[in-house]
């Protein structure tokens, strides 16, 4: 068999026993749903406020744009964290020295990430569509409208994390990243549709995928009145289609060069240097 083949089998298994692993483990499980149900909460909590004179639930219109969140947030820190947390213990370096070893490992993580990421929606969705309301997929077109949105913003948002990981060496250096992404949060029409904020912050949020994952995410899950508090009164889906494309080309070219790069960089008294500066900070 190719030994490429091989690598990326053993890397499905190892994304799979690390799911698994993650689900069954009541520590694990709490880290990973902590944030999702605190954000169902603050959903519950404006179930009942509208949006101007549209009549429309905020927190109806805000439960899709918390599913694109979350692909977008929990796809990057997840394949970030991951790999700082193995560069510091040596996985990574472990990883790199086996034959193909890196292209296992990042399958793995791959897995693993998008697995949780899919656990996350199914339970968000599930549990908003009963305590909030207002979303259906009760039509083929939504769901292969769902299905594209959440396979391409995985595209969009893996590569990104892979980068960041990359760069930083240290899991808790990741910490300062949240300051940032949450900002961005705040500009893209999650909670709160863009068309209310001021025009050139409507187009910083474009930018970035964490809106078109949300804008998404609406067209697949609100009725089609929903489309009358998004800018230009439209879904969009070529431009979502667009600009969540151009993330995942640019992500997915820059992505091997930086971890080629890093790997490169791996040593035993790297990974011994780290590990002494985490002890060192624990006392």
């Amino acid at each position: 068999m190719n030994p490429i083949s091989i690598a990326v089998n053993a890397g499905f298994r190892r994304g799979w026993i690390e799911l698994r692993q993650t689900l069954t483990s009541g520590q694990d499980l709490f880290i990973q749903f902590f944030w999702p149900v605190m954000t169902l909460v603050a959903l519950f909590l404006m179930r009942n406020g509208s949006f101007a004179a549209s009549g429309l639930k905020l927190g109806a219109l805000a439960l899709p744009g918390v599913l694109g969140m979350l692909i977008a947030f929990n796809g990057m820190f997840g394949i970030c964290q991951g790999l700082t947390t193995d560069r510091e213990d040596g996985t990574l370096l472990r990883a790199k020295a086996t034959p193909n070893g890196m292209v296992g490992y990042l399958i793995g993580k791959i897995v693993m990430v998008s697995g949780i990421v899919l656990s996350q929606l199914i339970m968000v969705l599930a549990v908003g569509a009963f305590i909030i309301g207002g979303v259906r997929l009760d039509t083929a077109g939504s769901w292969m409208t769902l299905i594209w949105v959440l396979v391409l913003g995985l595209l969009a948002v893996l590569p990104i994390g892979a980068v960041l990981g990359s760069i930083f060496e240290s899991p808790r250096a990741i910490g300062f990243l949240s300051f940032p992404i949450m900002g961005l949060v705040a500009i893209s029409g999650i909670f709160y549709p863009m068309t209310a904020l001021p025009g050139w912050l409507q187009g910083v949020g474009q930018v970035f995928p964490i809106y078109w994952l949300g804008l998404g995410m609406r067209s697949a899950l609100l009725p089609d009145s929903a489309v009358a508090v998004e800018l230009g009164h439209s879904w969009r889906h070529l431009e979502t289609v667009a600009v969540l494309g151009v993330w995942s080309i640019a992500g997915l070219l820059l992505a091997p060069v930086v971890l080629r790069r890093m790997a490169r960089r791996e040593s035993g008294s790297s990974v011994a240097a780290r590990r002494e500066k985490a002890m060192a900070r624990a006392y």
